[in-house]
């Protein structure tokens, strides 16, 4: 059951987010919540970099962050360690935790992000990467952060200038649970495995945890970089991604309250749980 407010901000952004548009101001919307849900998704997801009326903003933050509270916020405090969980004895398992389910919900100090080169997040219409997941949750504001970014990078580097691989960008998480997002360009696999492509996530895992380090991020939660669209095979993903964790604890344990492997698939998870 939808409460009344959040179908008049529904209603509202959806007739602001038309005006905004260049090709979609006359879109037809179907009469269900759900479909004009949709609908507005697309209409963020396809918007390019740009100024918004504040007025619009405000209402489309109050909207977002009502829906994450409806979605239901995840504290560290309701996921259990490695150690409480699964009784494991591997080093740092009582910092270390495995949760499935949606990465957008997690209120922790980061949340990471398998971004593109072009680093402004997916365009494709509700698409079902991660990607397009957190900028449709955290709103129209961390296109425009990551399009600052990108733009003072071109002015450095050249026009042409993408985001390399096993960087970490950091930036607000606007209406998201969490404080910060963090975006990272995985390796992407076209043939077989190799040794550079390896060397690549393992410079993702190591660069995340610095930036999380120097800027006091005490908790961050991985998405399984890579992975899905990107080809990494799962196992040696994960397996990448607790040792690069662990050897990072050995000089930095102090710095941590909690590093979350969050995955969406069973076939994740059970991996995971094998590893921590």
């Amino acid at each position: 059951m939808f409460n009344k407010k959040q179908e008049e901000r529904l209603d509202y952004l959806l007739e602001e987010f038309k005006k905004d548009s260049i090709w979609y101001k006359d879109l037809e919307v179907g009469v269900s919540y759900q479909e004009k849900r949709r609908a507005l998704r697309s209409l963020m997801n396809v918007r390019m970099p740009g100024s918004m009326d504040q007025k619009v903003l405000k209402v489309q933050d109050d909207f977002l962050q009502e829906e994450a509270r409806e979605k239901g916020i995840v504290t560290l405090d309701e996921i259990p360690t490695a150690e409480r969980q699964y009784g494991s004895q591997r080093p740092f398992a009582d910092k270390i935790s495995v949760w499935q389910g949606d990465i957008t919900r997690l209120q922790a100090g980061a949340i990471v992000n398998a971004a593109n080169s072009q680093m402004l997040g997916c365009f494709h219409p509700c698409h079902g990467c991660i990607d397009n997941a957190i900028h449709s949750g955290a709103g129209i504001q961390l296109r425009e952060a990551c399009n600052e970014y990108m733009n003072q990078r071109k002015s450095q580097y050249g026009k042409d200038y993408e985001e390399p691989t096993g960087q970490a960008v950091l930036t607000e998480a606007y209406n998201l649970p969490a404080e910060y997002v963090i975006h990272t360009v995985g390796p992407i696999v076209y043939g077989r495995l190799t040794e550079e492509l390896k060397n690549d996530l393992r410079s993702c895992y190591e660069n995340i945890l610095k930036c999380c380090a120097e800027h006091g991020i005490r908790s961050v939660a991985f998405c399984c970089i890579s992975t899905g669209e990107f080809r990494f095979p799962n196992e040696e993903a994960a397996i990448i991604a607790v040792s690069e964790v662990r050897k990072f604890l050995e000089e930095h344990e102090t710095d941590f309250d909690r590093i979350i492997f969050n995955v969406f698939k069973d076939a994740d998870r059970e991996i995971y749980e094998q590893l921590v």
